[in-house]
């Protein structure tokens, strides 16, 4: 059944189809007798990864299967880096003011809903939904939980596939969504993308279950042809739950992308930029004129000034509701897009990795040129947004982005953004060859084995909402605790004028304790002038894992969304909040934080009470499936099938003719139960 216009809004059927774990494939048996595999070839972000050979109980000798893990699923871990040396002091006070008045530096008032997420667009489908009457449960799920502690969610669907976006009624397959992959171009092969209105619906949807806002883009490859369809349609269908247009994705990188001639440069930037506004001041479909974000640039070539140095902010400033920059710390584009002439320039991520465990380099380091943009932003009057972020461009490192260690750098990053006057912050969400997603959901839509993935850094948005709270009356200040040391930064957060919540953090991974910190918390007292202030008593939350590396272990007070394939969105356990005794003789309360560890504390029970998650939404597929897992294979078919080519990764892969074990390796296809979904007595087959 299809619905037209509004009509459609109400008729939301969840569906739920989960994938086989690929690694595991060779465990089944499958109709026919197929025998079981002992060994698998997976091919990782860095080409192929050999893993251990595989046996059950009844095994027997048989070829090896080559099966294609995606790097979003490669359990790739980390050596855990040593100790720093020297070793951050154990011990440490944080003497703090009771009221907001007499701290000097604290940040402008900010929202709980300060981190959101970025989705490519090409994958929204595989994301968020099907269409607009088959939504994802997990992808709901997740959602929810920042909505039950922020107030609402912030979402941008766009990226670089929303510069080749074109809008058109409908598409002969039936879906709602297609990539023209012959007219991939630049170096990150981003294919053309036709989509039709009712992705727009889905997202309508999606915000009417709960409260999701959406950032849009307006396509600016072709401004000789402005393309405002999905402005208009936007607009139209979203209504208040669109927070904006981003006009350009990362300019700065058209020429050396192929989408402008060499030399093009910041005035043509801001020459064709004003051609789309007048576009758009023309289109009498869009009606709210100020809606356009810009201009989203990185810092490769370009720097924010030398855009302002164009007039862009004088000229466009009042068809702007927000300032926007996009960055990454770091990139992995020479591994991600191997070439000869990059492959000396591979970063390996295990060297990489003190670097994200500090307070300073991939940090205040990386945010210290945007300290003047965020203050004349705050001068126009205008939010300053990190439009797209994560660990590193092009995909992130494996078992870096993918880490608890992760988890702490984006927490960090996030509040230090805050305390920075950044009004918001997206993390970005790619497909399975990018291993910094928060989430990922299963690779193929093969109902009744397995569910989602939820990586340590989504943790990392629940601890930031619960660190700024609903009040939207939030400052944060960076207390430079431990004289300064880099390994256990913190932050206060003042609200409505009083002190908080604390944010606490300890970067060392040691697992005999001994680099545990002890903080000693006095509020008032000492040499401050004033009264002593330290509550009875506090309330602390812990992110915790059992290392900076484990990617699997990571509990929020308690608390976890499940292992890789296992998560349906929802938390599983009680949630364990601890109850800390202070002693107001000595006006201290003692906080410890494991090594590794973040703790948020709450300085009082109104504090605590105004970052609890309220009642939560949960959502559960509507869809009936299989009730048994009844996958089968032609032997013949297996024997022949080639799988997924692994002579075209590089030529790593062993089916081509002289590779090594050709003679005895075979592929498995791609395999994949169909979701059955049973509505009135009308079926349809879940789409890819």
């Amino acid at each position: 059944m299809r619905l037209d216009g509004e009509q459609r809004l109400p008729f939301v059927f969840l569906s739920l189809c989960v994938l086989v774990p690929m690694k595991l494939l060779p465990l089944l048996t499958f109709a026919g007798g197929l025998s079981i595999a002992r060994a698998v070839t997976v091919y990782g972000v860095t080409g192929v990864v050999p893993q251990t050979a595989l046996s059950g109980p009844n095994s027997t000798p048989s070829p090896v299967v080559a099966v294609y893990v995606p790097p979003a699923f490669n359990e790739t871990t980390l050596d855990v880096p040593a100790i720093p040396d020297p070793a951050p002091p154990t011990q440490f006070t944080l003497q703090l003011l009771q009221n907001a008045q007499d701290v000097n530096g604290l940040s402008i008032p900010q929202s709980g809903a300060f981190y959101g997420f970025s989705i490519e667009m090409s994958v929204a489908t595989q994301v968020i939904g099907i269409n607009s009457s088959f939504l994802n449960p997990p992808f709901l799920n997740l959602m929810s939980l920042i909505v039950e502690r922020a107030g609402h969610v912030n979402i941008r669907v766009g990226g670089n596939t929303q510069e080749t976006a074109v809008l058109v009624d409908s598409l002969s397959s039936g879906k709602i969504m297609e990539k023209d992959k012959e007219a991939s171009s630049n170096p990150t092969l981003t294919p053309t993308l036709y989509i039709t209105p009712e992705i727009l619906y889905m997202l309508r949807n999606v915000s009417s279950l709960l409260n999701a806002r959406w950032y849009l883009g307006i396509p600016m490859n072709d401004t000789n042809n402005p393309r405002l369809q999905i402005g208009e349609a936007a607009e139209a269908i979203l209504g208040d739950f669109l927070l904006g247009f981003q006009l350009g994705n990362e300019p700065n990188l058209y020429a050396a992308h192929g989408h402008r001639p060499q030399g093009w440069a910041q005035f043509d930037y801001f020459g064709e930029f004003g051609v789309m506004i007048q576009a758009v001041a023309n289109d009498d479909k869009i009606h709210i004129r100020n809606n356009i974000i810009g201009p989203s640039i990185s810092d490769t070539f370009w720097t924010t000034e030398s855009v302002w140095d164009t007039g862009f902010l004088q000229s466009y400033g009042n068809s702007l509701s927000a300032i926007s920059v996009e960055k990454y710390p770091n990139q992995n584009c020479a591994a991600a897009f191997p070439s000869p002439e990059t492959a000396d320039q591979i970063i390996d991520p295990q060297r990489e990795f003190p670097h994200y465990l500090n307070h300073k380099e991939r940090i205040t380091d990386t945010l210290a040129q945007y300290l003047n943009s965020s203050n004349i932003a705050q001068a126009m009057g205008k939010p300053f947004l990190m439009f797209e972020t994560n660990t590193a461009s092009c995909g992130g490192f494996l078992g870096l982005s993918d880490s608890y260690g992760a988890a702490l750098w984006a927490i960090d990053f996030g509040l230090q953004m805050a305390y920075s006057n950044f009004s918001g912050s997206l993390l970005h969400v790619g497909g399975v060859s990018d291993v910094y997603n928060p989430f990922n959901p299963p690779q193929t839509n093969a109902s009744g084995f397995s569910q989602w993935s939820v990586n340590p850094i989504f943790y990392s948005v629940l601890a930031v909402a619960e660190t700024l709270g609903r009040t939207n009356a939030s400052k944060v200040i960076d207390l430079q605790a431990n004289t300064g040391d880099i390994h256990t930064p913190a932050y206060a957060i003042y609200e409505n004028d009083k002190i908080a919540r604390l944010a606490l953090f300890n970067y060392v991974s040691d697992s005999t304790g001994a680099s545990d910190s002890t903080v000693a918390i006095a509020i008032g007292g000492g040499e401050t002038g004033q009264p002593n202030g330290t509550p009875a008593s506090v309330k602390v939350k812990y992110l915790l894992a059992p290392s900076v590396s484990d990617k699997q272990n990571v509990t929020w007070a308690g608390q976890t969304l499940g292992r890789w394939l296992q998560s349906d969105g929802r938390f599983q356990g009680e949630e364990q909040v601890q109850t800390v005794d202070c002693d107001q003789g000595s006006n201290t309360c003692t906080v410890k934080v494991p090594a590794p560890g973040f703790a948020l504390v709450f300085m009082s029970d109104d504090a605590f009470q105004q970052a609890a998650p309220q009642s939560t939404a949960t959502f559960e597929t509507t869809s009936v499936t299989r009730t048994i897992n009844t996958a089968t294979v032609d032997q013949a078919v297996l024997a022949t099938s080639n799988g997924q080519n692994g002579k075209d990764r590089q030529k790593q892969g062993s089916t081509s003719k002289g590779s090594t074990g050709a003679a005895q390796m075979v592929s498995a296809p791609h395999l994949a139960a169909l979701c059955l979904f049973i509505l009135a007595g009308v079926s349809s087959v879940c789409l890819s």
